[in-house]
Formats: C-alpha cells, structure tokens, sequence
C-alpha cells in the first residue's frame, strides 16, 4: 500500500456519510423555513469532516497507545496498531486537522454571526468542545470511549449540536420542535455507535473497554437498541404529525423497513463478521431517513 492509501485507510471515509446527517438535518429544516446560504453550508460540511477525521485518527492513535484493541479486535484493523503509520506521524496529523478543524470553524462562525460576538463566542466554545469530544474518545488519562460515554456525546454532537447549531449559523434562531429531529439524527447515530460496539463486545470485555454493551450484556445491548430505533421514528413521527404539511413529510417512513433489517440483524447475528455489514447499512439508513425526512418539510 502507498502512504497515500494507508493515509486514507486511517481518515476512515465510510463514517463521513453518518458524520455529514446531521449538518444536512439542520440544513434542510433551514432550507424548510426560508434560510439558506452556500458559503456557510460549506464550511459547515468542511468543518464536520475534518472533526470526524480528527476523531478516527485520535481512535486509531488513542487505540493503539493504551493498547486497549488486540490481537482478538474484531473490526477494521488500525493503522498504527499494524504498524503503518508511527505514533508520531499520527500525532503531527492530530495537530493538523485539529488546526483545520479551528480554521474552518471560526470562518464560519465569522461569517454566520458577524458581530455578534456573544453568539460567536458560545459557537467557538461548542467548536472547541467538540475538538475535545473528538480527542478524548480514546486518548487523555480518563478517554471516555472506554467507561461507556461515548453514546451520551455522540446523541449530543451528532444530536443537539450538529443539527441544532447548522439551523442556528443559517437561520439565526431556532424553534423548541426542531429538538425532535435531533433527537432522531442523534438517537440513530448512537445506533450505529452501539451496533459497533455490540460487536466487539468480547474484546472490548477482555480488554477493560467498559462500554454500553459490555455494561448491559448482549441481551439487554440488543433491547437498547430497539429502544434507540424506536424512540427515533417516534421522534420524527410527532413533529411531522405537529409540523407536517403535506403528504410527502411522511416519505421518511421508507426507511421504517430498513430498520427493521438492522434491528433483526443486531438480534441474530453473533459473529462479529456477520455484524460488521451493518454497521454500513446503518449509516446508510440513517442519512437515507436524513435526506427524506428534511426534504419532506421543503415546501415546493
């Protein structure tokens, strides 16, 4: 393999389609009431990739530090783990999407809320809390990755912040019902987080990886999923019976079949590698509901 495919075997493109739901959530809920700009949406998608890729190398530099993955680690392979990338030439790449992460950021901030400097300074906040969020997954004395937090954040900044705060840099306001679109974007992204981590579950469990799965066993990690799917679609379902005003608000209830297959698939198959496909399919489905949910409030 060259450097260059080694580089983007660690950036882990395949998580940026899930990364990217939430940005087009708020984006189209904007687009759904009047508000929209090109400029901002792009730096708000350059800025959601760059902290999605700064969390995947800070895993796999994180991962491979604490030598929490071993050899029994069921998923992808990590690149410093195997030995591709140094730990050093990991941490320079840690500094450089963390400094094009706070570029991208700031410019948008700048540019959405100009003068208002209040505004500014609480997104700059979130930015930065949100560079954190990314490192300490796996990396720092305490990663909260391992003791099972991970789900809280991911409902938070794929959740809350992402579509939220895009609605907010487009529109300048935001309205008390777009909480349930968040809560659904949110909710499926944790869907995907635990499906990963159901999983490696008895890796995670052999190596002191205290995650959501590894707390509640697989039975109960399976329930809680059904729970995350459920309250999901029900989130979505009473803001279009609030906010719905037309017939195809209800599209996104196409994707009601695809999570019955990745909830049937969490509950059947055993094998890590059966598993391992659904992951994507999860991903898929979720910005699948993404694109038909907000399009769906689009008047034409």
């Amino acid at each position: 393999m060259s450097k260059f495919s080694i580089w983007l075997q660690a950036f882990r493109l395949r998580t940026l389609p899930l990364a990217l739901s939430s940005i087009l959530m708020g984006t189209l809920l904007a687009v759904s009431h009047g508000y929209f700009d090109s400029v901002i949406f792009i730096l708000g998608v350059l800025t959601t990739i760059f902290l999605q890729i700064l969390s995947n190398l800070a895993n796999d530099y994180g991962d491979a530090k604490s030598g929490i993955d071993g050899e029994d680690r069921k998923g992808p392979s990590r690149t410093v783990q195997a030995g591709l990338i140094t730990r050093q030439e990991m941490k320079r790449m840690l500094y450089i999407f963390v400094l094009l992460s706070l570029l991208s950021g700031v410019s948008l901030i700048v540019l959405a809320l100009g003068d208002q400097w209040l505004k500014g300074l609480l997104f700059f906040f979130l930015g930065v809390g949100a560079i954190a969020a990314a490192i300490n997954y796996t990396v720092g004395k305490n990663p909260y990755g391992y003791s099972g937090w991970g789900d809280f954040f991911v409902l938070i900044f794929f959740g809350f912040v992402g579509v939220l705060g895009s609605y907010f840099l487009l529109s300048g306001q935001l309205e008390a019902m777009l909480i349930f679109p968040a809560i659904s974007t949110g909710l499926f992204s944790v869907a995907v987080l635990n499906l990963n981590n159901i999983r490696d579950i008895e890796s995670d469990r052999k190596n002191g990886k205290f995650s959501i799965p590894v707390r509640l066993g697989r039975a109960r990690a399976v329930i809680y999923h059904f729970l995350l799917l459920i309250l999901g679609i029900s989130a979505a379902v009473y803001y279009v019976i609030i906010e719905g005003t037309n017939w195809y608000s209800w599209a996104f209830l196409l994707t009601v079949p695809l999570l019955i297959i990745n909830a049937r698939a969490v509950s059947v198959k055993k094998e890590a590698a059966d598993l391992d496909p659904f992951l994507k399919q999860m991903a898929i489905s979720t910005l699948i509901f993404v694109l038909l949910f907000g399009i769906g409030q689009v008047q034409f």
